[in-house]
């Protein structure tokens, strides 16, 4: 079963749109431009763990509207701005404050938040977080997984490990 990866999508939250530059016209078109992209990858079967900032704004109603249109099994990592009407939604399979888990053969430990230290660093555990929205500069082995940082669609482990090799690679050949 394929496990994906995302986190800080605000749906419903207007400050994304001016703080975080997304390139959407307004926030409708954010929000179905999310869902669309989520849709796009997860299959019912699949499994997601979303490490928080869900939504911020609209109704409870709304919020659990969003998260049902969403496929596959719902984990959330509880996140700053995820108010009762997130944390609360029926849609989700869990909901807790910190994971750790096994993808791949990997050892993960998620938070919203990052790390300076995690459960299993010495033994090559990688942490995966949210929160920074593509701003904090990580440590060898944590990743931010947030969309800002990964794009609109949740992803894989295995996208999310070569995803800094490929801004590395990137920014070598443009130096001089």
């Amino acid at each position: 079963m394929p496990v994906w990866f995302t986190s800080d999508t605000h749906f419903g939250d207007s400050r994304v749109l001016r703080i975080d530059k997304r390139p959407y016209t307004d926030l409708a078109a954010h929000d179905a431009a999310l869902i669309t992209a989520w849709s796009a990858v997860v299959k019912p079967e699949d499994e997601v763990w979303h490490l928080g900032d869900f939504a911020l704004g609209p109704s409870d109603t709304r919020i659990a509207e969003i998260l049902a249109s969403l496929p596959g099994t719902k984990h959330l990592i509880v996140g700053n701005n995820d108010g009762p009407g997130t944390l609360h939604a029926s849609d989700w399979t869990s909901v807790s404050h910190y994971a750790e888990l096994t993808v791949d053969d990997r050892r993960l430990v998620l938070c919203h938040y990052a790390f300076r230290t995690w459960n299993g660093i010495g033994r090559g555990a990688i942490n995966l977080h949210g929160h920074s929205h593509n701003r904090l500069k990580p440590i060898p082995r944590q990743y931010d997984v947030g969309i800002d940082a990964q794009g609109p669609a949740p992803v894989s482990l295995a996208a999310i490990l070569t995803s800094r090799r490929k801004r590395t690679a990137a920014h070598k050949s443009v130096e001089p």
